[in-house]
């Protein structure tokens, strides 16, 4: 059986400026729903609206939309099932291949670093450890004691007092997020939430029923304070997610003043502020350390090892007020019954003994990446817009056209992966903008600078894949 239906509103909305004037509208529409597909925001098995709702939301014929479906078809990221319609698919792959990438493919869809040298060494110690625990029933909806103390340990080396019962031990940031939503967002809930921002959080805030109350964040200006303080005036949200430091994809960091005035704002309205921290320490040479925001008023905070250790330890936490940690762990058994014992081991260890070195190493690594990037996208790309991030682990590159989600389908059949700026908006936005992540070794960065050359310098000509990938974008 088919999932939900798509409807044509909804579908117009992500579509944003789709035209192009150098191909027929029956493909330019269904390239543009192909993308869509391969970057997981229309997912798969979701029925698309019927051609003719589809062509009267669209002010097209509906001649020009049969021939966009039919040419989904042909390509596999479509199947007509009798009584479902059209349905968003893969081609020649089922539910069980979604994260399959083809030979020779380069990932840049992820802003992520190589795991910390320390790793290994932590877990072979957490291994020895391991069955000091044997006694425990495995189970951890909250957290273990040792690691608990320790991330509160880390905040207050970060100038934040706090006690381990004001943590909780998830299953990554994300596992965080969704949770947070879960509980204190109900459905119609206006949630604030930046533009550009990380695009599990916004769908983490849909899948909650939330209504997104958009603000900016731009390379040059960082957080626009006025429209902030007007958007927490007028929409009233119940939660408010941001992430203050080293912004995704931006890079920003909000400076202390505009954190304090807005907390305040927020604490005015009722609103509950998150704060995502997953990059928060990844600090290549800022020139001012602000304090986590939780240090300047009430914030709930969201941190992980995920972008500092490696992807693959999926330990994260939230710092909150002991009535919602006892909310949480209430809520969570409906989805979860805990974070593994093992991963937490490793991240105790490395934040009790190692992670000066690991923040060390990795901002190292970023401070290389960086110098390297922006040297090869000035000789081959020097039309293009490269902001100077002093942290973080991308860049929002400005492409100076509204032509993101071409490119990205044409690096494609140039063997790049990479993340179209629409991905990180809703309805549309920001197809004048490219992330593209700086952690990767110099090689990397050279093939994938070649391939963005290559595909933006033959948009217009460049071949459509014939093969399907569905990037997590992280």
């Amino acid at each position: 059986m088919a999932g939900s239906s798509l409807s044509a509103r909804a579908l117009g909305g992500l579509l944003g400026e789709w035209r192009d004037a150098s191909v027929p509208a029956y493909q330019a529409l269904a390239d543009r729903v192909r993308l869509l597909i391969l970057d997981g925001r229309i997912p798969l098995d979701r029925r698309l609206p019927a051609e003719r709702e589809t062509a009267d939301r669209l002010g097209l014929s509906r001649t020009t939309v049969t021939a966009a479906y039919r040419r989904l078809r042909e390509l596999g990221f479509a199947s007509s099932r009798q009584g479902s319609g059209t349905v968003a698919c893969l081609p020649g792959s089922g539910m069980a291949n979604l994260q399959i990438i083809g030979d020779g493919l380069l990932d840049f869809s992820k802003a992520a670093l190589p795991p910390t040298p320390q790793l290994a060494d932590a877990a072979r110690s957490a291994a020895e450890q391991l069955p000091n625990w044997f006694g425990h029933s495995g189970f951890d909806p909250i957290g273990i004691p040792p690691l608990r103390e320790a991330i509160a340990d880390w905040y207050r080396s970060r100038g934040l007092p706090t006690d381990p019962e004001q943590v909780m031990v998830t299953i990554g940031a994300q596992h965080a997020i969704a949770l947070l939503a879960r509980v204190l967002v109900d459905r119609g809930d206006r949630v604030l939430m930046e533009a550009p921002s990380y695009p599990h959080a916004y769908e983490a805030m849909l899948q909650a029923g939330a209504r997104i109350v958009p603000v900016s964040v731009s390379n040059e200006e960082g957080w626009d304070d006025a429209q902030l303080q007007q958007a927490v005036r007028a929409s009233n949200p119940a939660l408010a997610y941001l992430m203050p430091d080293f912004h995704n994809p931006t890079g920003r960091t909000m400076p202390p003043e505009q954190r304090e005035r807005f907390l305040v704002a927020a604490q005015r309205q009722g609103t509950v502020v998150v704060a995502d921290e997953t990059t928060a320490e990844l600090d290549i040479d800022r020139p001012e350390t602000p304090l986590p925001l939780a240090a300047y008023g009430p914030a709930v905070l969201v941190g992980s090892v995920g972008k500092t250790v490696w992807g693959g330890v999926r330990v994260g936490w939230i710092r909150a007020e002991r009535p919602l940690i006892r909310k949480l762990v209430a809520a969570r058994a409906s989805g979860d019954l805990g974070t593994p014992i093992l991963e937490q081991l490793i991240v105790a260890e490395l934040l009790r003994e190692k992670w000066k070195a690991v923040i060390d190493g990795q901002t190292a690594v970023l401070r290389a990446g960086r110098r390297h990037l922006e040297k090869a996208l000035a000789q081959r790309m020097p039309d293009w817009t490269v902001p100077h991030v002093d942290g973080g682990l991308s860049v929002w590159v400005g492409l100076g056209a509204p032509l993101s989600s071409q490119l990205t389908l044409a690096a494609r059949t140039q063997g790049l992966l990479v993340a179209a700026g629409p991905r990180f908006g809703v309805d549309g936005a920001f197809e004048r903008f490219l992330r593209v992540p700086i952690g990767y070794t110099a090689d990397e960065t050279d093939r994938a600078v070649d391939a963005l050359a290559r595909a933006w310098s033959g948009l217009s000509r460049a071949p459509m894949p014939e093969t399907g990938y569905l990037a997590a974008v992280v």
